[in-house]
């Protein structure tokens, strides 16, 4: 998908949606600098400067990320991104908060604003997650997604990891 229905400009009472951009690299690594963010995360590494970086190319590269801004401060306080799949479903990943915003309402408004603008133009999005990654799995289930019988294998560090496949339909939503 070559349009900019993957990077929109979202906005709710707690933070604000936009695209990413080069020049977001040293906020955005500052906030994702804490080892504690990534603990469960089958990148647990991504703290670190060379691992982000790669991150940050990739997501630069997707035409998909997004950075969430809080509304109080002005401050990058986290990212997340679209991503089209080959069967037709929107997926949303690679989110990650500042832990000042973890449970209080970041999240699920974030994800509230991404699948409201998914949902203009996809029946079904899914979340791919690291089998192992309690904290999402909880996260996404709040949000209503219910977990599919599909998994799918991706390559981290050499390895391979399981993820689980979440899903929420329009219908559901």
């Amino acid at each position: 998908m070559n349009d900019n229905r993957l990077q929109p400009h979202l906005e709710g009472d707690l933070l604000k949606l936009r695209p990413l951009a080069p020049a977001d690299w040293e906020e955005l690594f500052a906030a994702a600098a804490d080892p504690l963010i990534w603990e469960q995360h089958p990148a647990s590494d991504r703290h670190k400067e060379e691992v982000f970086r790669g991150f940050f190319d990739d997501a630069l590269a997707s035409k998909g990320a997004l950075v969430a801004v809080d509304r109080k401060n002005g401050k990058i306080i986290g990212s997340s991104r679209y991503f089209q799949n080959e069967i037709g479903e929107m997926e949303i990943g690679w989110t990650f908060l500042i832990r000042e915003c973890w449970g209080k309402g970041h999240n699920r408004e974030m994800k509230r604003l991404m699948l409201e603008h998914a949902f203009d133009f996809a029946e079904s999005v899914v979340f791919l997650i690291g089998a192992n990654n309690i904290r999402s799995r909880k996260a996404v289930e709040k949000i209503g997604a219910v977990l599919t019988d599909r998994s799918v294998p991706r390559i981290i560090r050499g390895e391979m990891v399981e993820h689980v496949v979440y899903r929420i339909r329009r219908a559901q939503s």
